[in-house]
């Protein structure tokens, strides 16, 4: 669908239920601590298959956009963004979360993922606005975000249940200028 200098970018569908299965297994206990506590359904191949089906459904209707970056050497899952909440109408919003497997951390994947789903969003979805909010702690997150160009607009505390404790987050945006 779409691809970058490194990877391929698809949208989440049934025939990546094993890889995106194994792209959450290997990154188990680095993601823990940014992500909800998870059912033991999450870890399953069947709890996978049905949310890529969902996922389908969710693009075709324009509600949700979940996309898996790709290596294309060894056809791993890498990298995930999802674009969820999508609100038409007058908001023309969505909300990004977004994560990037251990081995590819701090080698400007995720940027460069992000650059391209985003401007996929914009241009193609037709959004004015997406909001992407982080953990203060979790300053990496933080300067992805600062790079693209998303602004900070505030502090909401005790935002999300996080690892099972309710965690604060700074709550940052993107424009579309160009529409």
């Amino acid at each position: 669908m779409l691809s970058t200098s490194r990877t391929r970018i698809d949208t989440l569908s049934t025939c990546h239920a094993d890889k995106i299965l194994d792209y959450y297994q290997r990154n188990r206990q680095r993601l823990a601590p940014w992500e909800p506590v998870r059912g033991d359904d999450f870890w399953t191949l069947s709890y996978w298959q049905q949310r890529a089906e969902t996922s389908q459904q969710q693009f075709a209707a324009g509600d949700a956009f979940r996309f898996v970056a790709i290596n294309p050497n060894t056809d791993q899952i890498i990298a995930v963004c999802n674009f969820d909440n999508i609100v038409r109408g007058a908001f023309q919003a969505c909300y990004l979360g977004y994560s990037v497997d251990g081995h590819y951390q701090g080698q400007g994947y995720m940027t460069e993922v992000l650059a391209a789903t985003i401007d996929y969003m914009f241009t193609e979805v037709g959004l004015h606005r997406i909001m992407a909010n982080y953990m203060p702690v979790n300053q990496a997150s933080g300067r992805v975000l600062e790079k693209l160009g998303f602004e900070r607009e505030g502090l909401a505390r005790h935002y999300l249940k996080i690892a099972g404790q309710w965690q604060d987050h700074i709550l940052t945006a993107k424009i579309n200028d160009e529409r």
